[in-house]
């Protein structure tokens, strides 16, 4: 298992086995916090969704470091801060690798958002998230976010990646497990 995750923290002895995939997923927030920026996936996996912005963490980052390299890289801005805001864990069915997802907030960025070949920006207020075009956890864990909590999730998909067949989310104290 990556040295960088989190999951001997959280997760039990079963699922602790697999193997696992570390990813980011930030949720830039506008100065007031009453927006969020999502972005429509154009291609590759949840293509057709709305989401925040991420993806795996390359060998010689730090978790934090490939959250705000993702985030220039999907949308344009530059995020001189990030706050770890939960940690999600993601079995498929027929999928050997759990997904290990830390979640963010970029509170502190430079930069306008920009179409790239990933993803298409757009902001949508906190309370009018378009939960029908994104993943089927989402609308679970964001009210989290809203009240400032962290959390840890855990959600088993079918194949389909569309339907939850079991589902864990509990408040946290801190992600800080170092």
């Amino acid at each position: 298992m990556d040295s960088r995750s989190v999951a001997k923290y959280v997760e039990d002895a079963e699922h602790l086995a697999k193997p696992h995939r570390l990813f980011t997923l930030v949720f830039p927030m506008d100065e007031t916090r009453t927006k969020v920026l999502l972005g429509m996936k154009k291609r590759g996996f949840g293509k057709d969704k709305f989401n925040g912005f991420g993806g795996k963490v390359e060998p010689h980052e730090t978790i934090d470091q490939g959250a705000i390299r993702e985030l220039q890289e999907e949308s344009g801005l530059l995020a001189s801060r990030v706050e770890k805001c939960g940690l999600l864990f993601f079995y498929f069915e027929n999928d050997p690798v759990a997904m290990e997802v830390h979640v963010y907030q970029a509170l502190e960025y430079t930069g306008s958002p920009m179409e790239t070949e990933e993803m298409r920006p757009g902001w949508f207020g906190i309370n009018g998230m378009p939960f029908e075009q994104m993943w089927a956890d989402d609308s679970l864990w964001w009210p989290y976010v809203l009240d400032g909590k962290k959390f840890v999730g855990r959600f088993w998909f079918k194949a389909d990646q569309v339907t939850i067949t079991r589902q864990e989310l509990r408040t946290i104290d801190t992600l800080d497990f170092s």
